[in-house]
């Protein structure tokens, strides 16, 4: 089962909770003082730098004339998709930029390259997911609503079709959010009028998009427009695909813990970090891979300072895992391959009821609880030490504190 009472799972106390939490206020303090010319100039040549890339790739598309030529160009416009959405739509629209008062570059006015608005997105992202980060039945991103990855998510018929369903929203992903974007800000509203309102917009950026990639860029190339079509294509493809990988990632292998309504009872400030850094996992990724994903390879960081600058993720990673270190906390990363191998078992093995899964609720992998926490403790004795002290974390491993 999803924990309830965090502070009991991690057996920190009320004090050791508060002083956490007051080392990673001090954290971001750091960070919020320092920014400056260097952070402004970092996003303003990553915007440079994608466009002049998404440039050069529709180039390599119409003016080459092999094979080789047109996948180059296919793939580069594809990488040029990738650093738009994540690098820098997702998080400009997390006002990581908003310090620098630049109408361009502001949460409020960047629309993205995607198929949903991101003023939708910013509601059921920033809002939904990040303040409700994995607590069942509130945070609509567990599963986006198609595929069950907790045990905690009653088992239906049609979840013996999530295997086809993940192949699905993998290639479509960019569909399939703006799907679930529409249907939290229309859950939200309380008006017929305004559902419609909400879905004229949808169906306005829609319509934008599929007619820049898949009809203005294909005219514009005369009687190449079947090789800008494909290629425009591909590149969505590759986008999705990867930008699926990324979160999914991020947010369902072994160690990203999920949590009860329970947990949300006067949750304090304090307990609110400790969930993010709980409920998240990060893969193991070098500055080249970082910047691809948007540096939501660091996603720890990410759900315990959405609004800070991606680029200082890198270097708060080192201090996040010696504050885990330090509370013997986990710190769940992985390669990327592990990482999303793990995911896939889960979806897999999730996709059939209970009653044939070999593990049950309570010592599941992908599953955490203080029912697990207090089993392992009652099998494994005590040495003296205090529990929580007894079972390091290994960064490079999932293995949750205690043992679970």
């Amino acid at each position: 089962m999803a924990i309830s009472d965090i502070k009991r799972y991690t057996h920190l106390t009320d004090t050791d909770v508060e002083a956490l939490s007051a080392e990673l206020a001090g954290i971001r303090r750091a960070v919020t003082t320092s920014l400056g010319a260097a952070d402004a100039a970092y996003i303003r040549r990553t915007i440079a730098f994608q466009r002049l890339l998404d440039v050069a790739a529709r180039l390599t598309i119409y003016s080459t004339r092999s094979l080789a030529g047109q996948l180059l160009g296919a793939t580069a416009l594809g990488v040029a998709k990738s650093v738009e959405n994540m690098e820098i739509g997702h998080n400009i629209s997390h006002g990581q930029w908003d310090w620098m008062n630049d109408p361009e570059i502001h949460s409020r006015n960047w629309e993205w390259d995607m198929a949903g608005p991101s003023s939708q997105w910013r509601y059921s992202h920033n809002y939904r997911h990040h303040v409700f980060s994995n607590v069942v039945g509130m945070d609509e991103d567990l599963g986006y609503g198609v595929l069950r990855v907790t045990r905690d998510q009653p088992w239906r018929p049609e979840h013996l079709l999530q295997p086809v369903r993940n192949l699905l929203l993998a290639a479509t992903f960019e569909w399939g959010i703006a799907l679930h974007d529409l249907h939290a800000e229309q859950d939200r509203t309380g008006t017929t009028a305004e559902k419609s309102a909400l879905s004229r917009a949808l169906i306005r950026k829609l319509a934008r998009q599929v007619s820049k990639d898949y009809l203005l860029f294909p005219a514009l190339s005369g009687r190449r427009w079947r090789r800008t079509l494909t290629a425009n294509l591909t590149a969505n493809l590759l986008r999705n695909l990867w930008a699926y990988v990324v979160i999914f990632c991020g947010h369902f292998p072994d160690g990203a813990e999920k949590f009860t309504r329970a947990e949300l009872e006067n949750e304090t400030p304090a307990e609110w970090y400790l969930r993010q850094m709980l409920g998240a996992a990060n893969f193991r990724a070098g500055p080249v891979m970082a910047f691809l994903s948007g540096n939501l390879c660091y996603q720890i960081e990410h759900h315990l300072f959405p609004d800070l600058p991606s680029n200082r993720y890198a270097r708060i990673s080192t201090q996040i895992q010696a504050l885990c270190e330090k509370y013997n906390l986990p710190y769940t990363t992985g390669s990327l391959a592990r990482q999303y191998l793990l995911t896939l078992r889960t979806i897999h093995k999730l996709a059939l009821p209970d009653r044939f899964l070999r593990a049950t609720s309570n010592d599941a992998p992908e599953t955490a609880s203080e029912q697990k926490v207090r089993a392992i403790h009652e099998t494994r004795g005590t040495d003296g030490r205090t529990p929580r002290r007894r079972h390091r974390t290994r960064k490079a491993k999932r293995q949750v504190p205690h043992g679970v």
